[in-house]
């Protein structure tokens, strides 16, 4: 069939080319092969693998990131808010309804209509401001026109006619 002589001749040709390719693509393969195992040697970066960071949950979260604080450039409020609520705009007037001048005269209480916003701590400390007397304690109540009603019972040591006079209610 086939004789010797061909088939040798065939697997030289094949070493020959193998060899050729090797040579001709980095050139001497004994410098290559030291340039090798002087990497493997030195711990080449390529030879290193990268050690794999330990998932702990299913699912991905972005990562926080840095959040600087605001360093504003100007203040975006020119001026401070002024207290819109002040003792004057709390109480509006007082009532002087016949049902106020009995409570003055019976009950030592005068009857304001003060502002919607105001609560009984700001009511009782309006009228101390306002005509400098002691207050025991703040009744409101809110009318059906929307207004509120403050019934401001004094302490014994005022007298309620005494006051309203003094304001000018009687």
């Amino acid at each position: 069939m086939y004789s010797s002589d061909s088939v040798l001749g065939k697997k030289n040709i094949f070493k020959r080319l193998c060899f050729s390719a090797v040579a001709t693509k980095k050139g001497d393969p004994k410098a290559q092969a030291l340039k090798a195992a002087k990497a493997v040697k030195s711990g080449a970066s390529t030879l290193k693998k990268k050690a794999k960071k330990i998932r702990t949950s299913v699912t991905f979260h972005r990562p926080k990131t840095l959040k600087k604080d605001r360093n504003p450039k100007y203040p975006r409020i020119s001026a401070t808010p002024r207290n819109k609520l002040d003792h004057y705009q709390i109480l509006k007037y007082p009532l002087t309804t016949e049902s106020a001048m009995k409570k003055i005269e019976d009950n030592n209480t005068l009857v304001f209509i003060v502002d919607i916003r105001a609560d009984k701590k700001k009511i009782k400390a309006a009228v101390k401001k306002m005509y400098d007397i002691q207050t025991k304690k703040v009744n409101t109540l809110i009318r059906p026109d929307g207004t509120k009603k403050a019934y401001v019972r004094l302490t014994p040591d005022y007298d309620a006619l005494d006051v309203a006079n003094k304001i000018g209610i009687i």
